[in-house]
C-alpha cells in the first residue's frame, strides 16, 4: 500500500470534505475557526506534500520555502487567490487549485440582499424601531431609490455579475451597463442584454454600481476619490469583490459628503473591520462580515472541490479545478 501524503488544513472545514483527505492522507490541522497564527502556520507546513487553505492565510514564497522541496499542491477554499504568492508556486512547480462556480449563486444572492438593504433603507429602518424613534406614518421618512427603471453597472462581469443581472431582472431595472473589456464581444453583449462602456461613463450613468472584480495591480484603489465624485450624488455602491478594490478613507469621504447616496459592502479593509471604524458610524453604508458564500451547501461544496483538488494534485491526477499559473 502506498505511503499516505502529509497535509496541513490551515482551519476548521465541513466534515464531508475532512473526510476525504483523513482516508487518503495524514492530516494535521488546525482545529479552530479564527485564523492560524503566523507562528503555528509556518511549523505547520514543514515537511508537508499538500496544504488546504483559505483565503486569510498567505501564502508567499517564504513559506513555501520553509514547507520544503517535496510541497507538490496548494489548494484554496476560496476563488480569489490573491493571497498566493503565483509566481513563487509556478517556479517551484507547486500546483495551485481553486474552487471557481460553487460560490457564484450564493454571492449573487447576497448583493441583491445588499442593493435591497441599501436603497430601502432596511437597518436604518430596524435600528429605528429598536430605538423607539418610530412615529407617526410620514410621508417622506425612510424613503430611498428603487431598482425598477434603474441603470445598474457592473465593475466586473463574470460568472457572479452575469448571475446577478438575472436576479435582478424581475425587479424591472431599465439597463444593465457594464466596464467592456477586449473578451466582451457584441454578441457577448447581446446574449446577456447588457451594453460594455468605459469606466468614466460606467461611474456616470449608474444608480447602482457594482464592484465583483478580481483583485489586481490594475484594480487595486480604482474606486477612489476621484471615482467617487464622478458618479451621481443619488448612486448606490456596492462591494463584493476585495477590500482593495476600493480606497477605503476616499469611500468614507464620499459618504460623509454626500458625495454619493449609500454604500453596501461584504469586504473591507482589513477583515475584521475594526469596531470604531468610521464606516461603522454611517447610516448610509451597509457593512457585512464577508458572507458571500455563506450557505451551507456553498461552504461544503467548496471545502469538498478543494479537497478533491488537493488529493487529485498530489497523485499527479487533473485537478477538478487547477488555477493556470
Amino acid at each position: 500500500m502506498a505511503e499516505k501524503f502529509h497535509i496541513l488544513v490551515t482551519r476548521r472545514i465541513p466534515n464531508a470534505a475532512l473526510n476525504i483527505l483523513k482516508e487518503r492522507c495524514h492530516v494535521e490541522q488546525w482545529d479552530n475557526d479564527d485564523v492560524m497564527p503566523s507562528k503555528q502556520l509556518v511549523e505547520g507546513v514543514k515537511g508537508k506534500d499538500g496544504i488546504f487553505c483559505l483565503l486569510t492565510d498567505k501564502i508567499d514564497a517564504n513559506l513555501l520555502d520553509i514547507a520544503g522541496k517535496q510541497l507538490q499542491v496548494v489548494s484554496t477554499m476560496s476563488v480569489g487567490v490573491d493571497h498566493i504568492d503565483l509566481a513563487a508556486c509556478k517556479e517551484r512547480a507547486i500546483k495551485v487549485g481553486y474552487t471557481p462556480n460553487i460560490l457564484t449563486s450564493a454571492t449573487a444572492e447576497l448583493t441583491v440582499g445588499l442593493l435591497l438593504a441599501t436603497s430601502r433603507r432596511i437597518v436604518e429602518g430596524v435600528q429605528a424601531v429598536k430605538e423607539g424613534t418610530w412615529g407617526t406614518w410620514k410621508g417622506l421618512w425612510m424613503c430611498g431609490p428603487t431598482l425598477e427603471d434603474s441603470t445598474v453597472g457592473f465593475f466586473g462581469l463574470g460568472r457572479i455579475g452575469q448571475t446577478v443581472i438575472e436576479r435582478l431582472r424581475p425587479f424591472g431595472v431599465k439597463s444593465f451597463i457594464f466596464k467592456t473589456s477586449n473578451k466582451k464581444t457584441k454578441e457577448f453583449e447581446d446574449i446577456i442584454q447588457a451594453r460594455g462602456v468605459g469606466f468614466e461613463e460606467l461611474l456616470q450613468k449608474s444608480d447602482f454600481l457594482i464592484s465583483c472584480c478580481a483583485l489586481t495591480p490594475a484594480t487595486t484603489h480604482i474606486f477612489n476619490k476621484v471615482a467617487f465624485q464622478k458618479m451621481k450624488s443619488t448612486s448606490i455602491f456596492i462591494n463584493i469583490a476585495r477590500g482593495g478594490v476600493v480606497q477605503q478613507d476616499d469611500l468614507i469621504e464620499a459618504l460623509q459628503k454626500k458625495e454619493i447616496r449609500a454604500a453596501g459592502i461584504d469586504v473591507t479593509t482589513p477583515e475584521p473591520l475594526p469596531v470604531d471604524s468610521p464606516l461603522l458610524k454611517l447610516d448610509n453604508c451597509v457593512v457585512t462580515p464577508h458572507i458571500g458564500s455563506a450557505t451551507e451547501t456553498t461552504r461544503t461544496n467548496m471545502a469538498v472541490l478543494a479537497a478533491n483538488n488537493l488529493i487529485n494534485g498530489l497523485n499527479d491526477m487533473e485537478m477538478e479545478a487547477p488555477y493556470m499559473l
